[in-house]
């Protein structure tokens, strides 16, 4: 006879996975004696929100840096999460994701007290390569002020395999343990962000980034009484995809937003250093699935899941908070992200399980751009900045990368909410 199983699939970008603990240690399992295939199916909608301030460094009148206030940032992602996992051999799982994304909007608005007026991203005062904007002053506008941006469409399907070592289901004695590998594929078309995506009815902008992800992870569970604690810890490791867009890209089409577009493609900036180069990322979580309610005779069980994580997102040149405003990918530094989950589980039969959660993580302050300003080729010890010098970096601008210009975001916070339904066969 079958053994059905719950689980609710979520994909997100970069944080742990939204799942419950027998979700984090579950697996499929087939060929077993009473249980000769395991197969499950997972429908969940997924809107993470994230809000931050940007700021801007300055000089002060006594020569010292400063940062000023001025912008709020809102980026909105809505997608449908599909899942399906079935048992290969014992013990043994395959797993297929797909994310159907409905919207991933983002919009810039200035914050109170900075407006057309005083804000130094409508009144700059100097172009890409450093020289001055115009002899009238600063009179030069980054991007327009307030924005929005519309992308949407179907994500990078993941493809993952999972082995228990243990399986507390088959020795009570032991924990469960769970070690597996997951893939996420870039199948999404290539996200261009010199494309104007502003018109909300226009064609939504692309996704996709282009880069494979190779997350490895493991995760411990153990039932007791109605507790069942859990941990699960995992290290995703970047490598640039074909076609994977770099900001030289523009040098034929938009060279006034690089700072040194002849130097693109010669020398050693090729695709590979001034493409995208996305973050690794490390994480961990742990938390416990408390029980309040479980009939073993009709198969119903109600649970409520707390748990806390943290995230570390390593620098990396790629698409962040001010990349569809200022229309390249953009260096930003490493940073953590910190927080928790709460959600609740209802399982009405073996076959059919609900679950809702939310999750609310901190990110700490960091810089959005700062892109390193060039390469000692010649090996005298310095890098020449000169104009015209092959040593600049191409995609350096020094309207907002040079140290007293750049942006960086502070009060950062990340919600997501995840509503799904599970089908076990």
């Amino acid at each position: 006879m079958h053994r059905f199983r719950t689980v609710i699939a979520a994909l997100t970008l970069g944080v742990p996975l939204a799942a419950s603990a027998a979700d984090i240690t579950r697996i499929a399992s087939s060929f077993e004696d009473d249980d000769p295939f395991d197969l499950f199916l997972d429908v969940g909608f997924e809107r993470t929100q994230t809000r931050a301030k940007i700021l801007r460094e300055q000089l002060s009148a006594e020569g010292g840096l400063q940062e000023v206030n001025e912008l709020w940032y809102k980026g909105v992602d809505a997608r449908l999460n599909l899942a399906l996992a079935f048992g290969l051999w014992k013990d043994l799982e395959f797993s297929f994701k797909l994310p159907i994304v409905f919207q991933q909007n983002e919009s810039w608005e200035f914050v109170s007290g900075v407006g057309q007026s005083n804000s130094t991203i409508v009144n700059s005062c100097f172009n890409a390569d450093g020289s001055p904007y115009s002899a009238e002053g600063c009179v030069g506008r980054l991007f327009s002020m307030p924005q929005e941006s519309y992308r949407g469409g179907l994500g990078n399907i993941h493809f993952g395999l999972a082995y228990a070592f243990f399986n507390q289901e088959k020795d009570s004695t032991k924990p469960t343990w769970i070690i597996g590998i997951d893939y996420e594929a870039p199948t999404a078309k290539q996200r261009d962000p010199s494309v104007d995506t502003t018109d909300p009815d226009g064609t939504r902008g692309n996704v996709g980034d282009r880069v494979h992800k190779y997350q490895l992870y493991t995760s411990f569970s153990r039932r007791m009484g109605a507790a069942d604690p859990y941990f699960k810890a995992y290290h995703t490791i970047p490598v640039r995809g074909p076609k994977a867009y770099s900001n030289c890209d523009q040098a034929g089409s938009n060279p006034t937003n690089l700072g040194a577009p002849g130097n693109c493609f010669t020398g050693p900036w090729d695709r590979k250093e001034t493409g995208i180069q996305a973050p690794s990322q490390t994480g961990i979580l742990f938390g416990v699935e408390l029980v309040p309610f479980e009939s073993a005779a009709k198969a119903q069980k109600f649970t409520v899941d707390a748990r806390l994580m943290g995230n570390y997102v390593g620098r990396g040149r790629y698409y962040n908070e001010l990349s569809s405003a200022l229309r390249k990918l953009l260096t930003s530094e490493d940073y953590l992200q910190v927080g928790g989950q709460i959600g609740v589980t209802a399982r009405a039969a073996q076959a059919f399980t609900i679950r809702a959660s939310g999750n609310f993580l901190y990110n700490t302050d960091h810089l959005l751009t700062s892109e390193t300003i060039g390469q000692d080729v010649d090996g005298d010890g310095t890098v020449n900045t000169n104009p015209g010098s092959p040593e600049l970096n191409p995609t350096f601008d020094w309207r907002y990368d040079l140290a007293s210009r750049r942006f960086r975001a502070i009060q950062s916070t990340t919600f997501r909410f995840d509503l799904g339904a599970s089908f076990a066969f």
